[in-house]
């Protein structure tokens, strides 16, 4: 993306843009990556409010997207950069300077940014925000980074890729080591699609949204300039761009931003047959709230209800609002620990369990987990994936199902997990049903488990969502 803003920018007319103006949207991707990186801040959640308080919209709330998300994206690549231009290690440079520079190198390797643009706002940004001192080292790294295009950088910099394949992917892709040892393992036999699933990651997803049943359709949505219908959920409309929040229906509440991938969750679990009575569900983990906003639509055409469970307070706020519009009585949201239930065993006919997870299957989205997350995480994630799977299994009752589904190909979250509880604590309790055919629209989904899938981003277009749906026997 061009630089909207970038100093000698013109209003039709020829008049020059003021000067606050053009450095608006390069200080709110500031402020998102320097919360991202001090206070562990989502910036999904929370560039939009940074966007408002600096009054961005259009091609400058695009500019600063893109800043924001290729920046964090990049993040390995442009660090291994930085560091071939700088006489100090990276852990010696003030944190807000580094985000100064990664900023700065964003827009002159991944964006069409001129570079005298670049270097100059990204002086003005680090003197303001950061103090005069580092203005000379800013100037004198953007310049040398500006010498070389990406591919030439890549080069330079990465291991030798027939030497060391994976060291060269890390830096090429930005992936850490780990990361993409894990999904690799996850591609199984297929492997040798690592490269593309990468690239997948760095490319920025197109806005998906779900019209809620009962209080929206899709062809509403898909009245939207430029919206067309998803590939496999009934329900999705994906944007060409724009603000979703400015369209009416997710404004009320009768559609949602929600991606493909976890509609087809939901999909699945409604699609497999139960025996007798189905109208009472639970959301074992339903924050944020997209997934029991779309069963609390479906259950209600039933005549039924849906108690949403969330551990976290502020996440339970979350759940209330995103189900607010469905019809009074349809959803109870409550705040409670799923592994504790409070309900009899066998209280329910479908459970949902959205297992808090790594999140590596959604790093388009959220491209900051990858820096985020590390290897040590998976040793207190894995027991709650199996405590809550088995906390599921008792709350439905026998011949209903479960639908365990995790944001994540990591296979000790996915199979790993159903495969031990199949086998293990809640043996002759489930069993694993042929996920595969409650979608069989959708195609090259197969799961490392028999039975199970998976999504990918690369051969699906969705965050890699992995998904078993079990029934209840004894």
């Amino acid at each position: 993306m061009a630089d909207p803003r970038s100093p000698g920018a013109r209003r039709a007319g020829g008049r020059r843009r003021p000067t606050r103006t053009s450095d608006a949207p390069r200080l709110a991707a500031w402020e998102v990556l320097r919360a991202v990186a001090e206070e562990d801040a989502y910036a999904n959640l929370l560039l939009p409010a940074r966007l408002r308080a600096h009054d961005l919209t259009g091609r400058d709330a695009a500019f600063t997207t893109e800043l924001v998300a290729g920046s964090l994206r990049r993040q390995g690549t442009y660090d291994a950069v930085l560091g071939a231009c700088l006489d100090r290690p990276l852990s010696r440079l003030h944190p807000r300077v580094l985000t100064v520079l990664r900023l700065g190198v964003h827009q002159l390797l991944g964006m069409r940014v001129p570079t005298h643009a670049a270097v100059s706002t990204s002086v003005d940004l680090v003197r303001a925000e950061v103090g005069p001192a580092p203005a000379g080292l800013v100037n004198a790294v953007l310049r040398r980074v500006a010498a070389h295009d990406l591919a030439t950088w890549v080069r330079t910099v990465a291991p030798d890729p027939a030497a060391d394949p994976l060291g060269f992917a890390a830096v090429a892709h930005s992936h850490p080591h780990w990361v993409m040892d894990a999904f690799a393992d996850a591609l199984g036999d297929r492997r040798d699609e690592l490269d593309e699933l990468l690239r997948a990651d760095n490319e920025a997803p197109r806005v998906t949204l779900v019209a809620r049943p009962g209080l929206c359709e899709r062809d509403e949505l898909l009245a939207v300039e430029d919206a067309t219908p998803t590939t496999w959920s009934p329900w999705g409309v994906r944007l060409a761009g724009g603000d979703p929040a400015s369209i009416p229906a997710v404004a009320d509440g009768r559609a949602g931003v929600q991606d493909e991938g976890s509609q087809l969750v939901a999909l699945a679990l409604t699609r497999a047959e139960v025996g007798g009575r189905d109208d009472r569900w639970l959301d074992l983990c339903a924050g944020p709230g997209g997934k029991a906003a779309l069963l609390g639509a479906l259950v209600a055409a039933r005549g039924g209800h849906l108690l949403a469970v969330e551990r976290q307070p502020r996440r339970t706020a979350l759940v209330r609002r995103a189900t607010a519009a469905l019809p009074d009585g349809t959803v109870d949201v409550v705040t409670a620990d799923g592994t504790r239930p409070a309900w009899p065993e066998g209280s329910f006919d479908r459970v949902l369990v959205d297992a808090p997870c790594t999140g590596l299957g959604a790093l388009r989205r959220r491209p900051e987990a990858r820096w985020r997350r590390a290897p040590t995480d998976l040793e207190a994630l894995v027991p709650l994936q199996r405590a809550l799977l088995v906390a599921a299994l008792r709350a439905v009752r026998v011949g209903g199902v479960v639908a365990y589904a995790t944001c994540s190909p990591v296979l000790v979250e996915t199979g790993g997990v159903v495969e031990d509880v199949v086998a293990g604590g809640v043996t002759g309790r489930a069993v694993l049903q042929d996920t595969r055919r409650l979608l069989p629209e959708v195609p090259d989904a197969v799961g490392p488990v028999d039975g199970t899938v998976q999504l990918w981003p690369h051969r699906h277009g969705t965050d890699a969502m992995f998904v078993a749906v079990l029934r209840r026997t004894l």
